[in-house]
């Protein structure tokens, strides 16, 4: 099934000790559950590392997704679920934390931090005991995923003093956990994540990884710690060349992810898996991010075919350009509810209350008293429907389909072509990681450069 003994030195061996896994690799979360409990068994099962997409899905999908997860993949089986952090809506992460810890899920790949929160802190924490040499024994892995440099500080280093002393004042974790909290480093792993599907700040892997292997080692440095954060890389990653070049960089692991989708086990629609092993390098482009335009993130998005991207950035110059609904022009909401919503602006507002008040109502408060926030909101809705028509297959929708996609995909597609990946139907996830990881050693190899990147490091 693939995974060849030159395969197994690529990497930091502490990677695959730590997590239990046969290679240094791993298959990264997507959200609304595309990296489906199906994606994570198998990848479990094969002794490699994912983690469930759990981000944007209501807490009883989650706990029910987890223990069938666990269930299948069996006990001590490598595995783990995403914590993407939910931006203004602490006590979703909060509930969201309760749930992994109830569930004993012991490793999260938080996403979307742009600065440590208590929740996060408190998942690290719980659990922390001393070894036997005194050295703190985390319970709870975290792997940052990452892609600048003052939010990936913060995860090479101990939780912040603050965030600590009130997690004990509170009781929420105790005295021993806080005491060891200062020799421990947030994550285990850094996931320095370059160009990529979804949300990315365009990083060039060339820049970003080294730039993020020389931050931790100032860290470690500073913080005196006994064990080193890992330091990986995804983004751009679907060949062997690719795979290759990470680790010839020294990268402690690679993370793959737009690739992923297109598997068997993804949980997407067939159609959108039929488009993602038709692209090519050159079919993707960049969007305004549903959750954050109004902060000016970008998301990257499958372009062939689809007037997503497009319309997408329409309404983001409708929200930059007006202060609220009532600022729009008659004609240009028409158009909106015509060609972008097929409903009216009305039931899109209240399909929003409806959701917010039962998530979280005090956004929803705000929102009334702001018209370019409630402007902001409407307008997002068109990014969840069209994650949802693309999810389902919805063929009369089909110009409105959200796929998130980086040119990692075509590249595949091009190395799969005349080959037993060549058909989506034939793609499975832990089969494509271990034929990538195999070819990428073979291909270090006849260069001489076959090696364990991070052997130094032990």
């Amino acid at each position: 099934m693939g995974g060849s003994s030159a395969a197994v030195h690529l990497g930091d061996p502490g990677f695959r000790r730590d997590h239990g896994v046969r290679l240094a690799y791993a298959a990264g979360a997507m959200a609304k559950g595309i990296a489906s409990p199906d994606l994570v068994i198998r990848m479990a099962r094969a002794g490699l590392m994912s983690w469930y997409g759990a981000g944007g899905q209501r807490l009883v999908t989650v706990r029910s997704a987890v223990r069938r997860i666990r269930a299948a993949a069996g006990p001590g089986a490598p595995w783990g679920v995403n914590l993407l952090h939910p931006i203004g809506m602490p006590a979703l992460e909060e509930a969201t934390v309760d749930l992994l810890l109830e569930e004993g899920v012991r490793s999260v790949e938080a996403a979307a931090y742009l600065e440590v929160t208590p929740a996060l802190v408190r998942y690290r924490l719980t659990g922390l005991r001393a070894g036997p040499d005194g050295a703190p024994l985390p319970a709870n892995r975290v792997l940052g995923k990452v892609s600048r440099l003052e939010v990936g500080a913060q995860f090479m280093s101990p939780a912040p003093p603050a965030l600590v002393a009130a997690l004990a004042a509170q009781g929420r974790i105790t005295a021993q956990e806080a005491a060891l909290a200062a020799h421990l480093p947030l994550a285990d792993d850094i996931c320095a994540e370059a160009e990529s599907g979804g949300h990315t700040d365009r990083r060039p892997a060339l820049v970003l990884l080294p730039a993020m292997q020389a931050l931790r080692d100032r860290e470690v440095r500073r913080h005196r710690l006994s064990r080193p954060p890992r330091v990986g890389l995804a983004g751009g990653l679907g060949t062997p060349a690719a795979l290759a070049a990470a680790f010839a960089m020294g990268a402690d692991f690679v993370l793959t992810g737009s690739i992923n989708q297109g598997t068997v086990e993804a949980a997407t629609s067939d159609a959108v898996k039929d488009l993602l092993a038709e692209a090519g390098p050159q079919d993707t482009d960049f969007a305004p991010a549903g959750d954050m335009f109004e902060i000016g993130a970008r998301i990257q998005v499958l372009r062939r075919g689809l007037l997503f991207c497009a319309r997408a950035n329409r309404l983001y110059e409708v929200w930059r350009r007006h202060d609220g609904l009532h600022d729009v022009p008659a004609e240009t909401l028409r158009q909106i509810e015509r060609q972008y919503f097929g409903r009216s602006v009305a039931a899109v507002w209240d399909e929003t209350c409806t959701h917010y008040a039962r998530t979280a109502p005090e956004i929803l408060d705000a929102a009334e008293a702001n018209p370019k926030q409630k402007l902001a909101m409407v307008l997002r809705w068109y990014w969840i429907q069209a994650n949802r028509l693309a999810m389902a297959g919805d063929e009369s929708r089909r110009a409105d389909w959200q796929v998130h996609c980086g040119p990692a995909m075509g590249a595949f597609n091009d190395w799969a072509r005349g080959g037993p990946f060549e058909d989506w139907r034939c793609r499975h996830v832990d089969a494509i990681g271990l034929a990538l990881m195999d070819a990428a050693a073979e291909r270090l190899r006849a260069r001489g450069g076959g090696h364990d990147g991070g052997e130094h490091r032990g």
